[in-house]
């Protein structure tokens, strides 16, 4: 009996702690529910079902969510019936797509990692936020964090790029600005996809990914630990099946590394039909079948595929599910409406004429847009406003040309659909602003084109035009439906007749600056070589015109680095940095031209190259110029040996801007671990800085660098190769490289230990 006595003092301790105020009221709710208020929770819809079904299953407690309503009366109306005409009065929770802005359009998310701004691309997110909950919206599908390194994948565009580290960083921004730092999150984040979906064969979208253990907790899944632990309130699966099993009913994914392991009690959304789509993948025989895989997998919310609605109930009655597992559900989606304020107050936020294209908007979409776009090539024709070519006049005539030119709806890119084509400023429009205030004359294009255009006619009326400039302004790309979701492109070439169109440009022998709008980067190598100077705009958002006009006049000197290597063509792809370094390394690539006639089976070496282009992209991750020029001194190292607790180095270099104009140099750390007991990169990022420095002026950066900096996942200690589940994420002693440079392919390593 004596040893009872700790045990019920224990219990009364526990049952003597203050619970959560939000468990309580969980509780509470979640007492009074039927099994089918319950599965209503669980089901999301949009509105395109019919006017008095959706207002009957309202009024039931059928629906937990809806979506794509952004009419603010509407929302209210909506939720008025909700929770004054239903018996437990749960609100709605109201979502949309709202990506990068919701009126006001930022660079897509690609353009946006480009900035190397994190506190950027939270101003953005905090901003979209302020426009898209006046209309009552309250839950996002953004950010999504799928590390993407095969730019066929249309969505490429949606994502920070190909680097752990950076889309993680990015990610979290995005997170904190869309919910804000006040207890009551205005606008609620998800996360997505999860996981793996970028991975899909040879970029197809929704396609089949295969990712090692390792690889999958190394590249794939930091970003979503990072979005989670900045606050996101949701996540959401993916479409696709990894190593066989599709991520809605994947319960390695969603129990055991989510939930358990960490301890994610948010809200886990399917993808739009996800649930249902393992039929078609070949998991499920029928719709019933995915609701119960879906419910194992711990999947709350079931959007759009009625499976959780039509199905839960007699798979609780048959006893293959448990009403104790659509508690567990449940409680995750009342805790988001908690969280979010929605009960005390479900019609916060909105108003009836929501304010939109707000000044502050405008001027952080414009930034967005000026610090994305990246200089690839400047052959002293950039900045127009003193280019010291010799057919530049100070006041030059320019011919104003190419599909993007004036697109209003283009050079928003993917997944804006709230955007207004009308508020959108074009090239166009911006330069013809600067021909009223007498800084150019301007020569334009007529008639409307489009980036998939073949037309002869076309090119020789350009030719025309061409003859009347000083310099040619061309602004090419892809139009914004060949990037985004489902599309994959095969040809990574600038679409239609463009690359004909700037050849012809070329051959009149005046100057030729190309901008290209994408929501990808292209293969065009052939089409750089060909003009004087080349910009990467992505796709820039609603005010990309003034902010294009600024870098090219240089009122703005170009700031933007590459989120992704540019590869030189298709069949270099997957293309990436952080590559393995290959037990046979290249440094002396003979290039297919070079191979002499009748030359022997192993007369050019046995290494590691593509005939065409060796082993280099086009343009490397971190890659950008600007209008003036940097030099990075030796890097410092506080110590070569790291030994003792906290176990951390701190890495300093001197940059010097060496030309005649102020400018942003963005220096890139990287490490190397030369020896582990798996192989590593050869270079991953830990770190990047933007530093504005003034003509002939000299600034020190410092960067801290940490023995978790130098951790990876890898086989735990005295486990056989192949062994599943036995991993641990350490450093391991040894000697590491440590870069600090302008790009991930250039700069000095310096050496140092960990004991």
């Amino acid at each position: 009996m004596k040893r009872l006595i700790p045990l019920i003092a224990l219990f009364a301790l526990v049952s003597c702690q203050p619970q959560d105020p939000i468990e309580q009221r969980i509780d509470a709710l979640l007492a009074q529910m039927t099994l089918a208020e319950k599965i209503g929770q669980m089901n999301q819809l949009d509105p395109s079902w019919s006017a008095e079904e959706k207002e009957a299953q309202i009024r039931e407690g059928l629906v937990g969510s809806i979506f794509n309503i952004v009419d603010p009366k509407e929302v209210n109306r909506l939720q008025r019936m909700a929770v004054e005409e239903t018996r437990l009065g749960i609100p709605l929770l109201v979502a949309r797509d709202v990506i990068h802005g919701f009126r006001t359009i930022y660079p897509i998310p690609l353009g946006q990692a480009a900035t190397f701004d994190p506190a950027l691309v939270e101003e953005a997110a905090r901003l979209t936020a302020d426009e898209a909950v006046q209309a009552g919206v309250r839950w996002t599908f953004s950010p999504m964090v799928d590390v993407a390194r095969d730019p066929r994948w249309g969505r490429v565009a949606e994502g920070y790029g190909e680097d752990t580290y950076l889309t993680s960083v990015m990610g979290a921004a995005a997170v904190r600005g869309y919910q804000g730092s006040d207890s009551i999150v205005r606008l609620a984040a998800c996360v997505k996809h999860f996981a793996g979906y970028s991975v899909s064969e040879g970029g197809r979208d929704y396609n089949s990914t295969w990712i090692p253990e390792v690889q999958l907790r190394e590249t794939y899944l930091p970003p979503f630990k990072a979005a989670l632990d900045a606050g996101s309130l949701s996540i959401m699966c993916a479409f696709n099946d990894l190593n066989g099993v599709p991520a809605s009913g994947n319960k390695h994914l969603n129990v055991d590394i989510l939930r358990h392991e960490w301890q994610f009690d948010g809200l886990l959304v399917s993808d739009w039909g996800s649930i249902s789509n393992m039929v078609a993948h070949g998991l499920s025989t029928d719709l019933c079948q995915t609701a119960a895989q879906s419910l194992d997998a711990q999947v709350d919310m079931d959007m759009q595929s009625n499976a959780y609605l039509w199905y839960l109930d007699d798979l609780v009655a048959q006893g293959k599910v448990s009403e104790k597992q659509l508690d567990a559900c449940v409680r995750n989606i009342l805790r988001m409406k908690f969280r979010l304020g929605l009960f005390d107050d479900p019609y916060g936020y909105m108003e009836d004429s929501p304010t939109c294209f707000a000044p502050e908007a405008l001027a952080a979409a414009q930034r967005a847009a000026e610090e994305s776009a990246v200089l690839l090539k400047n052959n002293n024709i950039l900045p127009l406003a003193s280019s010291p070519h010799r057919l530049i006049a100070s006041k030059p005539t320019v011919l104003l040309c190419g599909p993007l030119a004036h697109a209003q709806h283009d050079q928003n890119g993917t997944w804006c659909f709230d955007k207004v084509d009308s508020m959108t400023i074009t090239p166009l429009m911006a330069f013809r602003q600067l021909a009223k205030e007498g800084k150019i004359r301007l020569i334009e294009q007529k008639g409307k084109h489009w980036s998939r255009e073949v037309s002869r006619k076309n090119i020789s009326a350009l030719t025309r035009l061409a003859k009347k400039a000083d310099v040619i302004l061309y602004f090419g790309g892809e139009e914004s439906i060949l990037s985004g979701e489902a599309r994959c492109r095969a040809h990574l070439t600038l679409p239609g007749d463009q690359s004909q169109q700037l050849r012809a440009l070329k051959k009149t022998g005046k100057p030729v600056v190309l901008t290209v709008m994408a929501g990808r980067p292209l293969c065009i190598g052939d089409d750089i070589a060909a003009v004087d100077a080349c910009l990467y705009a992505f796709h820039g958002g609603t005010m990309q015109g003034p902010a294009l006009a600024n870098l090219i006049m240089g009122k703005v000197a170009p700031s933007g680095r590459l989120p992704i290597t540019f590869p030189n063509a298709e069949g270099q792809i997957p293309l990436y940095y952080n590559k393995k370094n290959t037990g046979r390394p290249t440094d002396h690539p003979i290039l297919i031209d070079d191979i002499p006639v009748g030359a022997g089976q192993f007369s050019i070496g046995e290494s590691s190259y593509w005939l065409e282009y060796g082993d280099q992209p086009l343009y490397p991750f971190g890659y950008g110029l600007t209008y003036t020029t940097f030099e990075y001194g030796p890097v410092v190292l506080s110590d070569s040996l790291i030994t003792s607790s906290p176990h951390r180095l701190i890495a300093s270099c001197e940059i010097t801007n060496t030309g005649n104009r102020t400018a942003t140099a963005v220096p890139q750390l990287y490490i190397r671990d030369l020896v582990g007991s798996l192989t590593r990169p050869v270079r991953e990022l830990k770190g990047f800085q933007r530093v504005e420095i003034p003509a002939g002026e000299s600034r020190t950066v410092t960067f801290e660098l940490t023995e978790q900096d130098l951790a990876y996942w890898h086989l735990a200690e005295g486990v056989d190769l192949g062994a599943d589940g036995a991993y641990a994420f350490s450093a391991e002693p040894g000697d590491f490289h440590l870069w600090i440079s302008p790009n991930s392919a250039e700069g000095l390593p310096v050496k140092f230990t960990l004991q």
